[in-house]
């Protein structure tokens, strides 16, 4: 088990099927704790596939905003001449876009391509890439007011949504969340698997043909679900949590908010099996966000912390 440092934070993975994984890092958020609070967001790097796997951050091509790259979920979507693109929600001064950016592997690098725009992208949270341009992202608030946003949630308004984006069509495909977080995608592409943290469940969603999801059932968990990835060889999913709210919202070092990692197995049954792969009172990690599983191995993110990287 090592700690592995990514500065400020790792709220997000995204592991390709090389081994390589993607970190974003740096996020300022209404409400959330930062260790870094004037210093620009960034995207690393770490091969997994190396004994003593290392971090590395990405530089970014001319021409993008870096002093405002303010990361929070993340993408990855390889065409069929094996090129990746990363797409990543950002919040420039607090507002929300998709940026678009392409992998040069062998520079180890990102160049940016587009910034993604719409009146429906406001307030994103996670983001999940099905093709080329066309992502499922999650709006987990209304109100821009963090006040506000704390009353959203106490009076359960249900105002949060899950957004279809192509760059011929964008809508609202699934609404009625507490607070819609992370989201993500079932192996054989047929389900939408999102995060109601505020409501402490998952959400199973049908993709039909024109992109538009309905609700084959709900998971609840009994703790504040974040972002979920799903094993590329179970089809499980793995959720980061957060077992204590009130201790991620006001950061107390003498006693952190905890850690908890959860795997749902048998998703589409009527009874899956749930189970926590890792629980830590904050000595080692505070406040998980993510979860990721690659040959064996658990890579754990946090929203403002260290990441943890661990055999299962």
């Amino acid at each position: 088990m090592a700690a592995v440092v990514t500065e400020n934070g790792s709220e997000d993975i995204d592991v390709l099927p090389s081994g390589l994984a993607f970190i974003s890092s740096g996020l300022k958020y209404p409400g959330m704790p930062s260790f870094a609070p004037d210093e620009p967001g960034q995207i690393f790097l770490i091969d997994l596939n190396e004994q003593n796997p290392r971090v590395q951050a990405l530089n970014i091509s001319d021409g993008f905003n870096k002093a405002s790259f303010n990361p929070h979920g993340i993408s990855t979507f390889t065409d069929e001449d094996h090129t990746v693109y990363l797409y990543v929600v950002n919040h420039p001064h607090m507002k929300s876009t998709v940026e678009k950016f392409k992998f040069e592997e062998k520079q180890r690098s990102l160049v940016h391509l587009k910034t993604i725009k719409h009146e429906l992208l406001k307030s994103l949270n996670d983001i999940v890439v099905l093709g080329p341009e066309q992502f499922y992202a999650t709006r987990d608030h209304y109100f821009t007011n963090f006040f506000l946003v704390l009353l959203e949630m106490i009076m359960d308004l249900r105002w949060t949504y899950v957004v279809f984006y192509s760059p011929g069509e964008v809508k609202v495909v699934a609404k009625g969340f507490s607070s819609v977080n992370g989201i993500t995608v079932s192996l054989d592409k047929k389900y939408i698997y999102a995060a109601d943290i505020t409501a402490q469940n998952i959400h199973v969603l049908k993709i039909h043909e024109n992109w538009n999801l309905t609700q084959v059932k709900v998971i609840h968990l009994g703790t504040l679900v974040d972002n979920l990835t799903v094993d590329p060889d179970t089809g499980d999913i793995w959720a980061g949590c957060h077992p204590n709210g009130m201790k991620l919202l006001i950061y107390n070092p003498e006693d952190p908010s905890g850690s908890e990692v959860l795997r749902i197995k048998n998703v589409l049954s009527e009874k899956p099996k749930i189970s926590i792969e890792y629980a830590n009172n904050g000595s080692v990690i505070q406040g998980s966000s993510v979860a990721s599983v690659y040959h064996g191995k658990l890579f754990i993110g946090t929203v403002f912390h260290k990441a943890l990287y661990c055999l299962l």
